[in-house]
């Protein structure tokens, strides 16, 4: 099959990896992607991704995706890896939004329930304007912190 994005390292940019390699003191996906630009040289090894994918515990999607990262975004961002744009843990309500969350969690259920389920307050709190959108498990999480879930909550 023919390889699409073809690895090429300069002398300075193999001696990096193998720096790394001999070093170990950087995360190990560091170490693996720089195994991987070394095994997928085209001037060296020039393994198939698969057997790269083998020999290092990864996917072959992976080797695929380091290879591309390489050509279309250079060196350092194939091997370091690059920034997210949205942070993972991004938090979904401030402490003020938290705060009437737990108030609403305190009142009095609607008529026709005996307790707030999490869908319902998640419901509540878009429709009182708290949030525009919050998913239940936002309200969850926001409650188990404050330990204000009951055994009798449901999520229905």
């Amino acid at each position: 099959m023919q390889k699409d994005y073809i690895v090429r390292l300069s002398a300075d940019e193999r001696e990096t990896c193998l720096a790394i390699i001999k070093k170990l003191k950087v995360s190990s996906t560091k170490v693996r992607r720089a195994h991987i630009l070394l095994k997928a040289e085209a001037e060296g090894p020039n393994w198939k991704d698969q057997d790269i994918a083998d020999a290092f515990f990864c996917s072959r999607q992976t080797v695929e995706n380091v290879r591309k990262r390489l050509v279309t975004e250079g060196f350092d961002i194939a091997l370091n890896g690059k920034k997210r744009d949205v942070p993972i843990s991004l938090k979904r309500l401030d402490g003020n939004q938290e705060a009437k969350v737990i108030a609403l969690r305190l009142s009095d259920p609607p008529k026709g329930r005996n307790a707030w389920t999490l869908r319902l307050l998640a419901e509540k709190v878009v429709e009182l304007e708290i949030a525009p959108t919050v998913s239940y498990q936002t309200i969850r999480r926001t409650l188990k912190k404050t330990k204000l879930r009951s055994a009798k909550f449901n999520t229905g």
